[in-house]
């Protein structure tokens, strides 16, 4: 699947954006959504979900959005600010099955999302120091 961010805000250039995110896609894992592959390019998401029966791709789509939104907007106060009514993700998704390419295609072009797009993405998350006696 991919997700634009809504009015293309670059909001995947710190890795802790993307690490919120995918935990947040990774919390409906207790539904039944597996997750492969996660990709970001900046301004969209791409990833490999298997969604379970029990859910239309539009609910599924839903649920994504709004998990992922969620969390972006908790552990990124900052974001209210750009999106002040509260909607992360853009109306635009695409949804293709594995089945018309090649599982090992799919993975590649997930991984190769910030060198296909000229992204660098800064390491801002908190660093452990060492422990000095």
């Amino acid at each position: 699947m991919e997700f634009n961010t809504k009015c293309r805000y670059n909001c995947f250039g710190k890795q802790s954006h993307i690490d919120s995110c995918i935990e947040g896609f990774r919390e409906l894992e207790p539904f039944g959504f597996e997750f492969g592959e996660f990709g970001f390019g900046g301004v969209h998401a791409h990833f490999q979900v298997n969604v379970p029966k029990c859910y239309s791709l539009e609910a599924a789509e839903i649920m994504l959005k709004s998990h992922s939104a969620k969390r972006m907007f908790e552990q990124h106060p900052g974001f209210r600010k750009l999106y002040p009514n509260g909607g992360f993700w853009s109306g635009y998704e695409h949804h293709g099955s594995t089945g018309l390419i090649d599982l090992e295609k799919s993975t590649a072009y997930c991984r190769s999302q910030q060198q296909r797009h000229g992204v660098t993405v800064i390491d801002d998350r908190q660093q452990q120091l060492p422990n000095v006696a």
